[in-house]
């Protein structure tokens, strides 16, 4: 397949997301890749990665940004106020495609919006690319949920593996998608292989339709053990989120993403392949089964 954008910039590649895809386009082999960090960062990447230090000024970035035909922003929370003026300078050093940080739950439902306002920062963000489209700099939103095997591994999901225990919240039975970490990679790598499909499109993908019973009866299976369950509710964990973030916790941001998916608020549409119009076909992905990546995490 030919490469359609070959020389990539990825803003945050320190960080979870940005790690995931700059792996996939690393394995790909078929990209030019540079990683833009702070002067102050000590991140380190692998060989063949180029690494460009920056203060994050106007002048500095656009330096950075010469020559590539794509950027990809995997900011965090903390830097979703500085991507506009990553599109200005994207914009005015000739890049042709930006990719800004979705990579979560859609920032085009109202009802995520309530849970999480910061991501209006992202709708914002999304509509100013949309006025950008006339003067060359076309975007693709990258819509993954939550993160399957990463959320597994690290307990995100609140399944403990080591320790066999489970949160599950209301019945175990709301249905929603999510996405492994090498379907999210491929999402990004095809994004730059087809630039004229994927051009000016929020795509939703997937790796898995299913649910917090589902995830633990696989579990159990696969563990061949009983598990402990905690049960809680969409109410009681919305309700914590806000009294941390009130108190200055920004952790509780993390029970109001996990609602996004597994809440059984009205409208959230977490249930991709159902509730949205799906780009795996568009992007060359497949569904995965609940029992392959429930297997394979648990033998790491």
């Amino acid at each position: 397949m030919s490469v359609g954008y070959k020389n990539i910039a990825i803003v945050g590649a320190s960080g979870s997301i940005g790690k995931i895809i700059l792996n996939g386009l690393i394995e790909s082999s078929q990209f030019s890749i540079t990683a833009i960090t702070r002067k102050e960062s000590e991140a380190t990447f692998p060989a063949g990665v180029t690494v460009c230090k920056t203060d994050f000024s106007e002048s500095d970035l656009a330096e950075a940004f010469k020559g590539k035909d794509a950027v990809i922003s995997t900011v965090g929370a903390a830097g979703f106020s500085e991507q506009k003026k990553l599109v200005d300078v994207a914009l005015s050093a000739g890049v042709k495609r930006f990719i800004p940080s979705e990579f979560s739950a859609s920032s085009q439902n109202e009802i995520v919006l309530k849970l999480l306002p910061l991501f209006g920062q992202k709708t914002e963000l999304l509509n100013y690319l949309k006025t950008k489209e006339s003067e060359g700099l076309s975007w693709t939103g990258i819509v993954p949920s939550l993160l399957f095997d990463w959320g597994l591994e690290n307990g995100f999901l609140g399944f403990d593996i080591p320790n066999r225990k489970a949160t599950i919240w209301d019945d175990g039975n709301k249905k929603f998608t999510l996405t492994n970490e090498k379907q999210l990679a491929q999402a990004a790598v095809s994004t730059l292989q087809r630039p004229e499909a994927t051009k000016n499109q929020y795509l939703f993908i997937a790796s898995a339709e299913t649910s917090h019973g589902e995830i633990l009866a696989t579990l159990e299976e696969s563990t061949a053990a009983k598990w402990e369950v905690t049960e809680t509710t969409t109410d009681q964990e919305v309700n914590h989120g806000m009294q941390k973030l009130g108190a200055g916790d920004f952790s509780g941001a993390f029970n109001l993403v996990r609602a996004t998916s597994f809440g059984n608020t009205p409208g959230l549409n977490a249930n991709y392949i159902k509730d949205e119009k799906l780009g795996n076909g568009l992007l060359g992905l497949e569904l995965e089964s609940v029992k392959g990546t429930v297997n394979r995490v648990v033998k790491k």
